[in-house]
């Protein structure tokens, strides 16, 4: 009985000790924002489309409504607003009082309407590639590369590597090559200008392209390019 009145004491002295100790923080309870998305998590809207309206998300902290901050970020393009042919990734943020986020995310496509490749180059591709002359399985009829009208006779292309590392290796859209102008002075003729040259996503180094050839008959265009880093892609992209 003398035992268990000492431990009973000191378990009482350890107790008053922690209460005291200004280096204790005593645990508190916290709630977790909670998002639902509200309809699908990948949209795709017809080619041309100009205007896109987002359901947005339920979003809650302990059972109230929580503030959400929504953020869109273009994959190739670079427009931020959903009204142009580009990839758009959707997130969705909630913090809760303490600070802790929660968040879910969307994907919103809008690809280009396909041109005739006679007067037009715009539109959805797949991709063959070779890199120095080598290809393999993975590097075959990959989608989708896009190649988007952004004035009169002036295009660009979502990957002038035509998918390599962002699809065959993939490494995902920041392995890409986005972006790269093309400026068609002749479509029939096969005459075009190319530039400013770009870099290749998280890699870097220069890109320069070099050849951009279109045939209409079999809905294909070969690109070219050539890396500093002693690599030459071609890649074969395929109308769909």
């Amino acid at each position: 009985m003398k035992n268990l009145k000492f431990v009973i004491y000191f378990a009482a002295l350890f107790i008053m000790s922690c209460e005291n100790d200004p280096g204790i923080t005593p645990s508190v309870e916290t709630f977790l924002p909670k998002i639902a998305l509200k309809g699908s998590s990948k949209v795709v809207l017809p080619c041309g489309s100009t205007t896109y309206a987002d359901l947005g998300v339920d979003a809650t902290e302990n059972g109230q409504p929580a503030k959400v901050n929504t953020t869109i970020s273009p994959r190739y393009f670079g427009s931020s607003t959903i009204n142009t042919a580009d990839v758009y990734d959707i997130s969705y943020v909630a913090i809760n009082v303490d600070g802790i986020p929660g968040a879910a995310f969307r994907t919103v496509t809008i690809p280009p309407c396909n041109g005739d490749l006679v007067t037009n180059i715009e539109g959805s591709y797949s991709s063959t590639i070779f890199r120095n002359g080598v290809s393999a399985p993975q590097y075959t009829n990959v989608k989708t590369i896009y190649i988007k009208k952004i004035s009169g006779n002036t295009y660009q292309i979502s990957d002038a590597i035509g998918g390599w590392y962002e699809f065959g290796r993939a490494l995902g859209f920041g392995y890409a090559a986005p972006g790269y102008k093309i400026t068609a002075n002749n479509i029939a003729t096969n005459s075009f200008t190319f530039g400013p040259h770009i870099e290749v996503g998280g890699f870097g180094g220069e890109l320069i392209m070099t050849d951009f050839k279109v045939d209409a008959a079999k809905k294909q265009i070969v690109v070219t390019t050539d890396w500093e880093f002693g690599y030459t892609f071609v890649a074969t992209l395929t109308q769909i």
